[in-house]
């Protein structure tokens, strides 16, 4: 199915009822829409800061416009949550959008409060803020407006080039020591891409877009991730090379993991794509995380564990010191929060 990660619609855990095509002959269909057109639906939550206690994240705050995201990554965890919504973690991540069209007024209410400690927040920690949808809703760019109004510092992931639309306000943010950016690169190869996630930039925008924003003093680095075994694990040093030879100057990793019903999505998704090597795939990610296709322990989850989760790290630690060495992002500027907004007679 051309422009979508998943391949059909698992039943919702929580629904006691399913809709789905029911044949005389016995065969049953998951869903009325083979390929289903994106619907947008709408919350106006109080508060739109998630606060979560990982030791694996580096932040405790996270901000996400969107619910669900039409990029169709196939082994995006966050596909668990939209069935919280009523949803099918399936086609309906990718095709029945969330959105909080009051996320910026919202935040700006809760970064003025007297009670807000000022510290990175993430954007976003779930699905994608640049992804489709945003060039024409904008809640993205609403809340780099907040930030910048409050100083407060950001940190940015995506796999779109979209966020070149925002380069006045990154930049000033830049400026401040205000913002990390990273992008998302899974693979150079675009047929895996086009297949992994169907809807995200080619990588050679991705690189392009790093290249544009490291010219204008925006720090950028790069996620090889997820890491999938007999997939991309190979990749590791040539997207490192080519984001460092484009200006990244951080780089980082994860394993992949499948959590949930990710698990059975993703098993249809590979044996359909690469039939050859469908068993080999899913036996190495078992191998990275004891026996199962996911692992909820601190500290390993991200990285895996055993000898092939050991072959990734050294993989990725050789190629990040021969192609980035040193380098590192700037630290953040935590000195000048303006506490309710306000402006400084003497700010520069």
């Amino acid at each position: 199915m051309k422009g979508k990660g998943a391949q059909y619609n698992p039943s919702n855990p929580f629904a006691e009822l399913q809709l789905g095509n029911y044949h005389d002959e016995g065969i049953d269909e998951y869903t009325m829409e083979e390929t289903p057109k994106t619907s947008i639906f709408y919350e106006s939550p109080k508060n739109v800061l998630s606060k979560n206690s990982s030791p694996d994240l580096p932040f405790s705050y996270s901000v996400n416009p969107y619910q669900g995201c039409e990029h169709g990554c196939v082994y995006c965890y966050a596909r668990n949550s939209h069935t919280y919504w009523g949803f099918s973690a399936g086609l309906d991540f990718e095709s029945k959008i969330i959105v909080k069209p009051d996320v910026g007024k919202t935040l700006d209410k809760q970064l003025s409060h007297p009670g807000w400690k000022v510290q990175p927040i993430m954007l976003s920690g779930n699905t994608d803020c640049y992804q489709p949808v945003e060039r024409k809703l904008r809640l993205t760019r609403s809340i780099l407006e907040v930030m910048l109004k409050y100083r407060n510092p950001v940190s940015v992931i995506t796999k779109n080039v979209l966020i070149l639309r925002d380069l006045d306000l990154i930049q000033e943010l830049a400026r401040l020591q205000l913002i990390h950016v990273y992008f998302s690169i899974t693979t150079l190869d675009e047929s895996l891409r086009s297949k992994l996630e169907p809807r995200t930039a080619t990588s050679q925008r991705k690189l392009e877009a790093i290249q544009t924003l490291s010219q204008a003093g925006v720090p950028v680095g790069v996620m090889a991730a997820p890491i999938i075994p007999s997939l991309n694990q190979h990749e590791i040093p040539i997207i490192l090379e080519a984001a460092a030879s484009n200006g990244a100057i951080s780089a980082g990793y994860t394993v992949v993991r499948l959590n949930g019903q990710i698990k059975e999505i993703f098993e249809d998704w590979v044996e359909k794509s690469y039939p050859d090597r469908a068993d080999k795939v899913i036996n190495q990610i078992k191998e990275l995380h004891h026996g199962k296709l996911n692992d909820t322990n601190w500290g390993e989850r991200m990285k895996g564990s055993g000898n092939i989760a050991l072959m990734i790290d050294q993989l990725f630690q050789h190629a990040s010191r021969k192609y980035f060495g040193d380098k590192k992002m700037p630290p953040y500027n935590l000195e000048i929060f303006r506490k309710g907004g306000s402006y400084n007679l003497f700010e520069a």
